[in-house]
């Protein structure tokens, strides 16, 4: 008896363990995203001012050579990809991707991710790690997250979001990536952006496209077939306060984003007031839409395949809901 309780109890303190290592790979996650950009920015003026300013004179001088790289396919680095911290922060939740369909690797496709949630944690952990298992599910394609292009104006910042798979989400940088870089691409784009994130609210299951036509009138162009894909639980990972359309706050808020590209989202987590909570998040890649070759679609066109592709994500979202955890009688909503 002694025996087994000793193994219960070691058994005990190393799942404790686990949790904490964790919960301390979520929290860099969570820090990063929303301060090494700043960080990073006021470390290389701060260092100007001190007896190693030739650091940050270098960096900037190679910053300036290296300018057009983000929008040339960015750098990608298979170590930083795949750095042990990727799969704690995975198994926190945990996140898993569902395939439900093929993707050749002859083709490049637009994968609109839905939705947008407070940081995109399925998102960013299916298409930027190697530890989401995209890669065996979807063997010979290249996934790339394309997020806010400012981002990459950030030093020693750029080359970290670069290393782990993001790109601006600028035309230049897709039409590359869809145009000019082979087949194999798959381009991720959080099609609700910043406008989604002040939607996020745990039951809701709100998306921002009615009126975002933009990625379809890209695939056209580029030729690349549409994919959408939904993560479900994004929007569980935290509690927000969502202020209602004309408030004052959420005139401010409207206006930040404006303004910044992004939107000043009042939240909180689990632990420590940011751990999102441990929800498991499911992203569920839809089948392809095909999509032919335009270099000039018309306004019908776009309707069309624009129509097509929100027909797909609702009948997804419909098909998968009650496996990922929600009851038959939710609902997506599209704004």
């Amino acid at each position: 008896m002694g025996l087994i309780k000793q193994a219960a109890e070691m058994a005990r303190e190393t799942k404790q363990c686990t949790e904490f290592v964790q919960k301390l790979s979520v929290l860099q996650w969570v820090l990063t995203f929303l301060f090494m950009g700043v960080a990073c920015t006021v470390l290389m003026v701060y260092l100007l001012f001190t007896s190693l300013w030739l650091f940050p004179v270098l960096y900037t001088i190679w910053m300036l050579i290296d300018w057009n790289t983000p929008e040339r396919g960015g750098r990608q680095v298979e170590w930083v990809k795949n750095w042990a911290v990727w799969t704690h922060l995975r198994n926190y939740f945990p996140v898993k991707i569902v395939k439900t369909a093929e993707l050749s690797p002859n083709r490049n496709y637009i994968l609109g991710s839905h939705p947008h949630g407070i940081m995109c944690a399925g998102a960013f952990t299916s298409f930027c790690t190697g530890c989401s298992g995209f890669s065996q599910a979807f063997p010979g394609m290249r996934p790339t997250l394309a997020i806010l292009a400012g981002l990459f104006k950030m030093p020693l910042y750029r080359e970290y979001l670069m290393s782990a798979g993001m790109c601006p989400v600028s035309r230049p940088s897709l039409e590359f990536l869809l145009s000019g870089n082979g087949t194999g691409n798959v381009v991720v784009i959080v099609i609700g952006g910043a406008a989604e994130s002040l939607a996020c609210f745990p039951g809701m299951n709100t998306v921002v496209m009615r009126q975002r036509k933009g990625f379809v009138r890209l695939a056209l162009e580029c030729g690349a077939d549409l994919v959408p894909v939904y993560s479900f639980g994004e929007n569980e990972l935290f509690k927000q306060v969502v202020f209602p359309e004309g408030s004052v706050m959420r005139v401010l808020q409207t206006a930040f984003k404006k303004v910044m590209g992004f939107a000043p989202c009042l939240f909180i987590g689990q632990s420590w007031g940011l751990v999102p909570y441990s929800v498991p998040v499911t992203t569920v890649v839809g089948s392809p839409i095909s999509v032919p070759q335009v270099s000039r679609p018309s306004e019908e066109m776009v309707d069309h395949y624009h129509s097509l592709y929100m027909e797909a994500l609702t009948q997804l979202f419909h098909a998968h809901k009650t496996s990922c955890g929600l009851s038959d009688t939710h609902q997506l909503q599209i704004i």
